[in-house]
């Protein structure tokens, strides 16, 4: 997810040629009051235009529900046809949530409307919730099931730093119980976006090493996106979060051989030394299914190992 000041229309403009799963156009922290009626102006031009072919996902971070700028935030960008995620920061309890939810309801209420087993007629504005203090953390599973649009959790950690005076260090032992409580619930709670916190780092080298160190991280804790504050920090993330050439063989590997021991009716073998059973077998799946929703190409993998046989 790269954030992009809705203040700089020569910005918003350079957000059309990157490659992006996702782009938060921001009305919130990187835009200064007196700057907000302009930004929720060049947004929603901006989102009145053809969408751009690289990003996948046109997201708004509007204010917080405090702010009391909330309102005017949505009541600019919630028209707009390219519009798909409203983005909620300080997302302290299911309040926000139900309030943004409702605005919603009530400005779309055609797009938003769903049938008796909660699937939508159309194509709903989703929402992500900033997870950014100690309240929020504790209230998780009322957020995350505070509404049906609800599509993932994203952890603020500058804020949430703020909120429990804590000390940031490279190896961001402080933020781990957050990091694995806010993993834990998406999952819990079915919501298919997991994203990790910003890198603060951007700027030769030393800044990419540590990206893709926390990146991995992230994806070691059950993430799934990351936020991106610079264009430059895009291919580092999408690299860290695709399947590796590693991983692809080995879930390859995997879904090659348990075809092969479904049809003999073997429920559990191995492969290298290594017991496989079910939960292995579903890991691999999934790495398959997150490969080819990256673009990536099994089929080499399958020709090579095609001769796998279950252990």
């Amino acid at each position: 997810m790269l954030q992009v000041p809705g203040s700089s229309e020569r910005m918003l403009e350079k957000s059309r040629n990157l490659n992006v799963d996702c782009v938060a156009y921001d009305l919130e922290d990187s835009v200064t009051v007196g700057q907000k009626a302009e930004a929720r102006t060049n947004i929603r031009r901006f989102l009145d235009q053809p969408r751009a072919k690289g990003v996948n996902e046109n997201a708004v971070r509007i204010n917080s529900i405090e702010s009391g700028l909330a309102l005017d935030d949505l009541a600019a960008v919630l028209q707009a046809p390219n519009l798909d995620t409203i983005v909620i920061p300080k997302a302290n309890s299911a309040s926000d949530i139900h309030f943004v939810t409702d605005v919603i309801r009530h400005t779309l209420p055609t797009r938003q409307q769903m049938d008796s087993s909660g699937r939508s007629y159309a194509r709903p504005v989703r929402l992500l919730a900033l997870i950014e203090s100690a309240k929020a953390l504790s209230d998780l599973p009322a957020i995350c099931r505070a509404s049906p649009y609800m599509s993932g959790l994203i952890f603020g950690a500058e804020d949430f730093a703020l909120d429990l005076s804590l000390i940031r260090t490279p190896g961001m032992t402080e933020m781990s119980y957050a990091r694995s409580a806010i993993s834990t619930a998406c999952r819990a709670f079915d919501l298919p976006s997991t994203i990790d916190l910003v890198c603060t780092a951007y700027k030769g080298n030393d800044a990419q090493e540590r990206l893709e160190k926390e990146c991995l991280g992230g994806k070691r804790m059950g993430f799934n996106g990351k936020q991106c504050i610079h264009p430059s920090q895009v291919e580092v993330t999408q690299k860290a979060f695709s399947p590796s050439q590693n991983e692809i063989d080995w879930a390859v590997r995997i879904v090659i051989a348990t075809e092969k021991a479904d049809k003999s009716g073997r429920g559990a073998w191995t492969l290298d030394g290594q017991m496989v059973d079910k939960p292995v077998i579903g890991k691999a799946k999934t790495i398959v299914s997150r490969a080819q929703a990256c673009n990536i190409s099994i089929e080499a993998s399958r020709e090579t190992w095609r001769h796998q046989e279950p252990e």
